[in-house]
Formats: structure tokens, C-alpha cells, sequence
């Protein structure tokens, strides 16, 4: 049997406030939106929990943005995984879910299942692109591959790039509840100081890990104690009480943070959710050429594309696609 508060608390990201510390937060959970973003491709247990990391850091950072639109997370590297891509896009309403999406390119040959996953994406980058939409230029902010896991790239990240000393906390896995199917669950937190004119300020261009800052960084006086107390205090967390789902996040928060004033907010729902569709297949394939278009065409005379992110799978008259096709839809009629 599931209990209300697992229906309640499941899929959500809760917003809350330490106000003696001057610290906003995120506390997650992800259980079905995870499952159906695994669930479209059988990654080898290493890219799981990559996915799984990458989504829920995903959820959490997204909800502390005022987005429009977009917000995605991209992870690139030389080892054996390559690639891992997340979405996360913004409640269209009030009250309605925000919707995500992940996806990862790796080579399976090369995958060793006694390595850490984190190792096995090698050097490369951790990026944060934001597109608020038509009419906007989106924002791209870089850092490299280090610190032992996606979530120290994260708080690298805030640091290097916004001058905000931030923590993430998470654990994600495979659970099993009486009575229920096993399944990927994932949870988390993340403290992020209130944002104030920093001494400090981004270096321009290329960035080396030798040159990456940190919350130490950033913080002095009255808050650095505040940040020092309140990451002592969620070192205290238990990964159990992290995924849930019997603790709720309002639990945890007194447990966790009850002598610095925690407040919360409504918590915002998050779905699984891709934005792929025909018309941007065609987009997208609108810069070939006819002759282009005749080396993608099959033997059966169609072409084919499919989403990696959903596993959506389109099929397309040759002669509609292409900057010909007009012409061509033209004649025919």
C-alpha cells in the first residue's frame, strides 16, 4: 500500500528559507519521472545512476531559476560515457507540472561496472544553458569535469560562475517497497546563500581546474559561519532519509535545520515531459539538400528519425523535407 504522504511528497521539489542563516533550498524527490526517463533506454547500471544524479540536480536547479522556458544540464567527456543531457521546462501555469527529460551517449565496450560512474566520464565539461525563449539569447555557463561527482561540478558551477556558494546532498538507487515492483527512486538538497555582491568575480574565458573557486571562497565574517553551520548540519543526513518516501521533506527540514528557521514554500510537481514533435524533425532537417535527403532515405523509401530522449519514432516522405521540399510539394499539387 502507498501512503498519502509518498503521493503527496513523490516527484516534487519543495522550496524552503533558512532565515537565521540567510540560506534558500530545495528539497527533491523523484521516483515515477525517473523511472520513465530510465525506462526509455536500457543503460547499463554506471549511466543510471549518472541519468538518475544528472535529473535530480536537474529538478532542483531548475525550480530556482525564474524561468520562461528551458533550463538543461550537459555533461561531455572522453571516457566511456560521453554524453548525458537533461531538459527541465518551466510550468506553462501556475499550479501545473514542470516537465524533464534525460538522456546519455556512452560506448558499452569501453563501460567497466567496477569503476565509480563519475570516473567514466573522463575529462570534459559541465555546462548550464538557459533559454528563456523567442526573443532571447540563451546563457551558457561552463566548468570543467572535477571534484568526484556531478553534484561538486554543480556547486563548482554556482561558485565559478554566479558567485554563489552552493551544496547539493544526494542519493539516488534502486528501492523496493512491500508490495511493489522495484524501482529508481532519487532524492536530495541543496543550500544555496542568498545572493549579495561578492568580492569576487568571475575569471573570463577558458577556466582550469586549478582556477575554480568555491563557497570559501565567496564568504566572509558572520556569513561564512552561517553556510559553515548549516552544511555541518546536513552532513547529519542519512541517505534513507534523503529518497524517502516514508520521512517527508517537511520532516526532514525540522529535523535537519529546526534552530535556523526553515520555512517552506508551495511545492512545485515535476513530470516526465519531451518536446519533441514532427514539425521540429522537419525543422531540423530543413537545411539538406534533395541530394542530402536521397543518402538519408531508407531502401523502403522513407525516411526515419527517432527521439533519443523519449524514444518518439518518425517517419517521413523524402520528398517533404529538405529546403526543396516546397518546390516539390509545389508541383505535386
Amino acid at each position: 500500500m502507498t501512503s498519502l504522504s509518498q503521493i503527496a511528497w513523490d516527484d516534487t521539489v519543495l522550496p524552503f528559507q533558512l532565515d537565521r542563516s540567510d540560506i534558500r533550498g530545495r528539497v527533491s524527490r523523484l521516483d515515477g519521472v525517473l523511472e520513465k526517463i530510465l525506462k526509455q533506454h536500457n543503460y547499463p547500471h554506471p549511466v543510471e545512476a549518472l541519468v538518475a544524479e544528472a535529473a535530480l540536480l536537474t529538478a532542483m536547479i531548475g525550480q530556482t531559476m525564474k524561468l520562461r522556458w528551458k533550463l538543461s544540464l550537459q555533461i561531455r567527456g572522453d571516457g566511456p560515457i560521453r554524453i548525458i543531457a537533461t531538459d527541465y521546462y518551466a510550468p506553462t501555469e501556475d499550479g501545473t507540472p514542470a516537465r524533464m527529460r534525460a538522456w546519455a551517449s556512452f560506448d558499452a565496450k569501453a563501460l567497466s561496472d567496477t569503476d565509480v560512474p563519475f570516473s567514466q566520464i573522463g575529462s570534459g565539461y559541465f555546462a548550464i544553458l538557459i533559454d528563456q525563449g523567442e526573443g532571447t539569447l540563451p546563457y551558457q555557463g561552463i566548468t570543467p569535469i572535477a571534484g568526484g561527482s556531478l553534484s561538486a561540478c554543480a556547486e563548482t558551477y554556482f561558485a565559478q560562475s554566479e558567485q554563489l556558494p552552493t551544496r547539493f546532498s544526494v542519493t539516488s538507487g534502486r528501492s523496493q517497497l512491500p508490495g511493489e515492483a522495484e524501482r529508481w527512486r532519487a532524492g536530495g538538497v541543496m543550500l544555496q546563500h542568498m545572493p549579495k555582491a561578492s568580492p569576487l568575480v568571475a575569471k573570463e574565458g577558458e577556466v582550469t581546474e586549478g582556477q575554480l573557486l568555491s563557497a570559501g571562497d565567496l564568504l566572509q565574517g558572520d556569513d561564512e559561519e552561517n553556510w559553515g553551520r548549516a552544511n555541518l548540519l546536513l552532513d547529519t543526513v542519512e541517505e534513507i532519509e534523503l529518497i524517502g518516501p516514508q520521512l517527508a521533506p517537511t520532516d526532514l527540514l525540522v529535523r535537519l535545520f529546526h534552530e535556523e528557521g526553515p520555512r517552506v514554500f508551495d511545492a512545485q510537481p515535476v513530470q516526465f515531459g519531451c518536446s519533441c514533435s514532427e514539425d521540429k524533425v522537419r525543422q531540423s532537417l530543413s537545411i539538406y539538400s534533395a541530394k542530402d535527403i536521397t543518402h538519408m532515405t531508407t531502401p523502403e523509401g522513407i525516411v526515419t528519425a527517432d527521439c533519443q530522449f523519449c524514444g518518439a519514432h518518425y517517419e517521413f516522405d523524402p520528398a517533404t523535407l529538405g529546403f526543396e521540399a516546397k518546390k516539390v510539394t509545389g508541383d505535386a499539387e
